[in-house]
């Protein structure tokens, strides 16, 4: 069985397994380690293995890599990319720091270590009202993702916030009109949205959270019906947890396509050949880990 080939070559090679909650649920029950882009990004630096296994997309194993230079990273597909980590140019980076002296260029952690190495401080949707708030700038440069730049925004009225156009194809394919539809069809269910949708959907949101938050809130609710707004891997961890509880999703398009692009096969491929790994050159990783490295302070 290949769960328990996996088991054997993950102890034989010393390697752990981390997923994200946005790969299918067979590869999250097969992870030794499954959570949202900080939990992981934390726990990279925690594991004693000296290999870790990625299943999710690359800017998360760049991560990984770049807060343990010791560790070989690697991914369980390396094509399994975030098209919004690469919405920023580098070049309107240098305009607003020219324009703004005492701008703080905040990067979402969905990014490439290329953007990552040009932002002062790094978030994660769950951390960043908490990261940005203990921030001493007034201007904040938020990328790449709009969205959660305008979430943060809306909490934090006495900084001065400047936009970048990203966005995460999956959550802005999530519409007003498809979420009016759902709740027509389910008037008890309560909604629970991700910050990187649209505003619109926002306003009409129950609660508002990073995957593993919106985990822990229909947890702990009471209410029996939930409408999720975010990508539809994470109704395997909210169906183990409630198995009392029924999720809806609000439209079909609710898929990340890169994030389904790991399977058991490809995991049990990449523990047999310890490839596709993760390879960086020192001065970007050192340039990369300094606004990660501030996160992981500022969000104690």
């Amino acid at each position: 069985m290949i769960s328990e080939e996996i088991k054997r070559l993950k102890e034989e090679k010393d390697v752990v397994i981390l997923a994200h909650y946005y790969v299918d649920g067979e590869v999250q029950e097969n992870a030794d380690l499954v959570g949202d882009s900080y939990f992981l990004a934390k726990k990279a630096t925690e594991v004693t293995q000296k290999n870790i296994l990625f299943c999710g997309v690359s800017f998360m194993g760049e991560s990984a890599k770049i807060l343990n230079p010791e560790k070989r990273v690697i991914m369980a597909d390396d094509l399994a990319d975030c098209p919004m980590a690469h919405m920023a140019e580098p070049e309107r980076i240098k305009e607003v720091r020219e324009k703004y002296p005492d701008v703080a260029v905040v990067c979402y952690v969905n990014s490439t270590a290329e953007l990552k190495a040009m932002s002062d401080v790094c978030v994660t949707s769950s951390n960043a009202v908490k990261v940005v708030k203990g921030l001493p700038n007034k201007h904040i440069f938020f990328i790449p993702d709009e969205h959660l730049g305008r979430f943060v925004a809306e909490k934090l009225p006495e900084k001065e916030f400047i936009f970048n156009d990203g966005f995460c194809h999956v959550h802005t394919s999530i519409h007003k009109e498809e979420l009016l539809k759902a709740k027509e069809l389910h008037p008890e269910a309560l909604v629970l949205t991700h910050p990187e949708c649209k505003e619109e959907i926002l306003a009409l949101s129950d609660f508002i959270g990073s995957t593993s938050e919106i985990i822990s809130y229909a947890t702990e609710s009471d209410t029996k019906e939930f409408l999720i707004c975010t990508e539809m891997g994470v109704f395997f961890e909210l169906e183990q947890k409630n198995p009392g509880k029924k999720f809806y999703s609000v439209g079909h398009r609710q898929f990340c396509p890169n994030m389904k692009r790991i399977t058991l096969d490809k995991v049990k491929e990449a523990l047999e050949k310890l490839e596709p790994e993760i390879h960086m050159e020192e001065e970007l990783r050192q340039r990369a880990k300094k606004p990660l490295a501030r996160m992981l302070e500022l969000a104690e």
